[in-house]
């Protein structure tokens, strides 16, 4: 029976989804009717991530104190003002600031939902319901995003902004009415949330997260140019591809979730790390055939989001005095991730290389995390049972 407690974070997913992915598809919209060119449309982008990258940790470490349903509240309203002054915003640099702005709550809103999500699940489910929570950000990208896309072309891109607010809107209803109460951690401080970052398992899980699954985003970031260009998709087929991206977003983070709980976090990581290898191989060698292209884009697609679960759960038991800090790190990693992704994805084509060559450059970022992965695995490997009891032991205590 599905536990109605989680629908509140998976909402609050499915909008901060919505907002981050959907104004790739806008920004020629965007960059029209505030009279600027595409790149510099793009650095609404960068802002919003950068907000995302900053606002984590410090809204974690002054929010430890308090109720975790009210911080989830007040997360929520800041995300919900913001996205909607984006839909009035008159010219470009207040955009830019608005965006920054709207970026803040994200990391947080995931580092504190990461928590009380395996705070309510039961013990040896704490790696479904997260990602039961992420499956909102796997549904944006299979049908908001389309939709709310074809929305802001047919008519304006300000009435993205404007679904995104009664997004936000509908996730704080959702919280008052069914996210229980759970009570806040005592005698915690910044300066204590951030002890965690001592330990070198904290640092070798962000390593895992930035680089090794930064190899995915090589494939994600330049995937429209790789479908038309090298595979020979129509570009009006390009929203058709997306949703198969999206649906195996959709699988693919449940079944991170069912392997972890399962196999255990860390031999579920690696062997998707394995996997990510293989795949994206797989899209360097094979991306000219047509049909072999759209499986490996829903295979790659599903890889994408299945780590989320597994990896988060790795990060809670290195830092199990710092849970909610450690998952708002990890929020600032995936977005290290995406960024370096895009980045060192790009090279290859600066020096005008097929536009499958970005996803060999993944490959070598995917064996780079494996390694990592390997080796966290048997270093840690004598701990792990134990630091899975105590987690559960923590979880159980908290509820």
């Amino acid at each position: 029976m599905f536990d109605k407690r989680i629908l509140p974070l998976a909402i609050g997913g499915l909008a901060i989804g919505t907002t981050e992915f959907t104004i790739m598809g806008l920004l020629p919209d965007i960059a029209k009717t505030l009279e600027i060119t595409i790149p510099q449309a793009g650095h609404l982008i960068a802002a919003y991530a950068m907000g995302v990258v900053i606002g984590a940790p410090i809204l974690i470490g002054y929010s430890v104190k308090f109720p975790p349903k009210k911080v989830l509240l007040v997360l929520m309203v800041i995300f919900t003002i913001f996205n909607a002054l984006s839909a009035i915003a008159p010219d470009y640099n207040s955009m830019l600031i608005i965006r920054f702005m709207s970026g803040l709550p994200h990391g947080a809103f995931f580092g504190v939902g990461t928590v009380v999500a395996s705070r309510m699940a039961g013990k040896g489910k704490e790696a479904l319901y997260i990602s039961l929570m992420f499956t909102g950000l796997t549904v944006a990208n299979l049908a908001m995003v389309p939709l709310v896309t074809y929305i802001g072309h047919a008519f304006h891109w300000r009435w993205y902004f404007a679904i995104v607010g009664i997004l936000g809107l509908a996730t704080l209803l959702a919280l008052k009415l069914w996210l229980p109460a759970i009570d806040k951690k005592e005698d915690s401080h910044f300066l204590e949330e951030l002890k965690f970052l001592k330990g070198k398992q904290s640092w070798l899980v962000l390593m895992i997260t930035a680089i090794g699954f930064g190899g995915l985003f090589t494939w994600f970031s330049y995937i429209t140019p790789l479908m038309t260009v090298v595979s020979k998709v129509e570009s009006s087929y390009m929203a058709y591809v997306m949703i198969l991206a999206g649906g195996g977003m959709v699988v693919g983070n449940l079944a991170g979730g069912f392997l972890s709980d399962k196999m255990g976090p860390e031999k579920t990581c690696v062997l998707l790390l394995f996997l990510m290898m293989c795949s994206l191989s797989g899209v360097f060698f094979l991306s000219e055939y047509q049909s072999i292209s759209l499986i490996l884009t829903f295979i790659c697609g599903a890889l994408s989001m299945s780590v989320a679960a597994p990896i988060n759960i790795m990060m809670m038991k290195a830092a199990p005095k710092s849970e909610m800090m450690a998952a708002a790190f990890m929020q600032a990693a995936f977005n290290i991730a995406n960024a370096m992704g895009a980045f060192l994805g790009g090279i290859p084509l600066e020096y005008g290389l097929p536009y499958n060559y970005p996803s060999l450059v993944g490959v070598g970022m995917t064996i780079i995390g494996l390694i990592i992965s390997i080796f966290y695995f048997y270093l840690y490997r004598a701990n792990n049972a134990t630091q899975k009891d105590n987690v559960a032991e923590c979880i159980t205590c908290d509820q």
